[in-house]
């Protein structure tokens, strides 16, 4: 575990620059875990990751995929990108269902804690041979949560592989606090503007090889990415973040957020079920 610092970011991130945040690592301590076992928690704490888990079947995989198909075309048509879709449970009811799915709620309680809120849901599509990559990066980074214990569960829409681009960890990188990123505003290949360089150091790459309607967890704080997709298959993959009720949200961020375990804490909005879908 990395010693707690406090962290302010650069000039050109908006307001984030002006929040102070602690951006080390919390161990989970879980003496009795309800799905998890004691030594998948150990694991977490040791890797910053879990996988895979069975979420959805494959007939409840397959609806999710079609609902997702159509409501790509949606945003298509209006202009968008593959990319586009984020914060989808504020707008889309049949989200808002999959980042409160019980299933998904009882893997993340067993890290999180009695009391959860979901925030966060953004697909990360990447088309047959669109050349766009995801660097390197810490969600931490780019979140104005203190302090740092938010996970993330990336759940496959469609099939997940290194054929066609699946997302990649370096383990136990995430007890290093808050790593150096350079900025990449002008890389049009690159989905997001943050590229920690020289990952080599840090270990060798896991990838994160899933079935449809299977997921992985990870930490905010983990090194992940992925490369471009020169497949001739779609990577789809829909991104649940959770954090416990005692963290803090800037940025009017906490308007986003969902308690999905325990008492609503004051400092988060309790969004309900979007009336669209």
């Amino acid at each position: 575990m990395s010693a707690p610092t406090t962290f302010n970011a650069i000039p050109g991130q908006n307001d984030l620059r002006a929040v102070a945040r602690d951006l080390s690592f919390h161990p989970v301590t879980n003496d009795a875990p309800k799905v998890l076992s004691r030594e998948q928690i150990d694991r977490f704490n040791r890797d910053g990751y879990l996988m895979p888990f069975r979420v959805f079947s494959a007939a409840e995989v397959l609806e999710l995929r079609s609902y997702f198909d159509a409501l790509l075309a949606r945003y298509v048509a209006e202009g968008k990108d593959s990319y586009s879709i984020s914060s989808a449970h504020l707008r889309h009811g049949r989200v808002w269902d999959v980042l409160t799915n019980p299933r998904v709620v009882a893997l993340v309680s067993d890290l999180l804690g009695p009391s959860v809120v979901a925030w966060g849901s953004h697909f990360f599509c990447k088309m047959p041979g669109d050349g766009k990559t995801v660097s390197w990066h810490q969600d931490s980074s780019y979140w104005p949560l203190t302090p740092s214990k938010a996970v993330t569960v990336w759940l496959a829409i469609d099939d997940a592989d290194r054929a066609n681009a699946c997302m990649k960890y370096i383990p136990g990188t995430h007890v290093l606090g808050h790593l150096t990123y350079e900025l990449r505003e002008n890389d049009a290949s690159n989905v997001l503007n943050q590229t920690v360089p020289e990952v080599e150091k840090y270990g060798a790459p896991v990838y994160v090889e899933l079935k449809a309607g299977e997921a992985a967890i990870h930490s905010d704080l983990l090194l992940h990415g992925s490369e471009a997709n020169a497949s001739a298959r779609r990577r789809c993959g829909l991104t649940l973040r959770y954090t416990p009720g005692d963290v803090r949200a800037y940025m009017e961020w906490d308007q986003k957020g969902v308690v999905v375990a325990g008492a609503p804490p004051a400092h988060w909005s309790n969004r309900p079920r979007p009336t669209e879908e």
